[in-house]
């Protein structure tokens, strides 16, 4: 009888095996603190070296199963990369297999209110975090239902600035993303959201907030301070 595998961090659990492929739910709040501020939902080796090439590794989700929509993508990810195409060119392939899966689980017809056209991002809402003085109002969002009717590649947070489908005075937070670590995407998306406000490109002000949300990852105790600078009380 073969032994389990014994977890090691970021590793949580190992939940399936697909031919060579072993597919572990990792925890992601420990990878952005710990090894890389900019890891998503998942990812696979030619993406993220430091993920060995026989794993696949899908963050934990709080809310709203996605794992075979992220496997998915990944096997054609890293089916290409490794034969040596950019990860430019992979994604987008990757994209159109986790789009089939999606429209296949009727995401969208959920997402649409009777009788409309088309989605509106206020469906997106699960629940009002906070009205903040400047009268921008923070929200957790059904992050499945973002990713599948407006954009994939949503991740983690967003805010009017950079999304078009976000209503104007609001930031969204992933519901997918578990609680504790809440607070520093709020603290990315508030800082990135202010600065674009003060003129600065998404470039500029996703590099800074980068940094700073990696600072607060290493020292937690200035996340209430940080968070207060930008509004937040």
């Amino acid at each position: 009888m073969a032994m389990k595998e014994k977890p090691v961090p970021p590793h949580i659990t190992m939940v399936e095996e697909r031919g060579s492929f072993k597919i572990w739910i990792v925890d992601g709040s420990y990878i952005r603190g710990h090894i890389d501020e900019e890891f998503t939902n998942f990812g696979q080796h030619f993406r993220f070296p430091y993920i060995p090439e026989n794993e696949l590794w899908l963050d934990q989700e709080a809310e709203h199963d996605e794992r075979r929509f992220f496997i998915d993508h990944l096997l054609v990810e890293h089916r290409l990369m490794k034969a040596g195409r950019p990860y430019a060119e992979a994604i987008v392939e990757a994209d159109k297999q986790e789009r089939k899966e999606r429209r296949r689980a009727g995401d969208i017809r959920r997402a649409t209110v009777h009788g409309a056209v088309l989605p509106a991002g206020e469906t997106m809402h699960e629940e009002l975090w906070k009205r903040l003085e400047n009268a921008v109002t923070v929200w957790i969002v059904n992050g499945r239902l973002v990713r599948s009717t407006f954009d994939i590649d949503f991740t983690e947070g967003g805010h009017d600035k950079v999304y078009e489908f976000v209503p104007a005075e609001e930031v969204w937070i992933d519901d997918a993303i578990i609680e504790q670590e809440r607070g520093y995407i709020l603290l990315h998306e508030l800082h990135e959201r202010n600065r674009m406000s003060m003129g600065w490109p998404y470039t500029r002000a996703h590099a800074e907030s980068s940094r700073m949300e990696y600072r607060c990852r290493q020292h937690p105790d200035e996340l209430h301070d940080a968070l207060a600078a930008e509004g937040w009380s």
